[in-house]
């Protein structure tokens, strides 16, 4: 697969709309995200449950939005890429990483999952490594963290100031809702130098496959 991103910046690379605390602003995040460190865009995609047989070739996210009301219930459009060493999908409609994402971290791989769960909040995280789903929270609801390795960013989230060193929510309580996710998406941008510039998600034809949940 030809990599349609840029791959000149290196890994951890950004640019103004790079990272992924912008996530936080957006008001449109309707899409799940996954990050797949280890393997290729393609690998990502057959991992996240691609039918082999319909490659719908490049799209754009207007576009991945109608072949999603084409598909049966259960199945889900991912586009993929690579950017700043991770492969990523966008994945449309229902999202197989939520469900797959000790499946995509098998042999050795790494994979971040972001969740914006717009009909049932809060947004989600989930980290999983070699087969292991390691930890996993609700973003606004670090406190309740699950997962084999369920403190794994506790150190992290201390220093942010989002939790105490016991675990306990250290954020006011009317502190604004775009704040406190940005905090946490912070935090995961540095731990895991995730970027992913919003014109990607947006607008980019990227090489699209149909996946099934089932």
């Amino acid at each position: 697969m030809a990599d349609i991103t840029r791959q000149g910046a290196g890994d951890g690379a950004r640019d103004c709309d790079g990272g992924i605390q912008w996530l936080a602003d957006w008001s449109a995040w309707y899409v799940g995200l996954t990050f797949a460190r280890g393997i290729g865009p393609e690998e990502l995609a057959a991992r996240l449950g691609a039918l082999p047989d319909l490659r719908p070739g490049p799209l754009g996210a207007i576009d991945a939005w109608s072949m999603v009301t084409e598909t049966v219930d259960g199945d889900g459009v991912a586009r993929v890429g690579s950017w700043g060493g991770w492969s990523f999908a966008v994945e449309h409609g229902v999202p197989a990483g939520a469900q797959r994402l000790a499946e995509v971290s098998r042999a050795g791989a790494e994979a971040v999952y972001l969740d914006p769960q717009p009909d049932h909040p809060p947004k989600q995280f989930a980290y999983a490594r070699d087969g292991e789903l390691v930890c996993c929270f609700g973003i606004g609801e670090e406190h309740w963290r699950g997962g084999h390795r369920p403190d794994f960013l506790l150190p992290e989230l201390v220093e942010a100031k989002i939790l105490t060193p016991d675990g306990c929510y250290a954020r006011p309580e009317d502190e604004p809702y775009e704040e406190r996710d940005r905090l946490t998406l912070a935090v995961l941008e540095h731990r895991f130098a995730l970027s992913l510039p919003r014109r990607l998600v947006e607008e980019t034809p990227l090489p699209a496959f149909v996946t099934c949940t089932h």
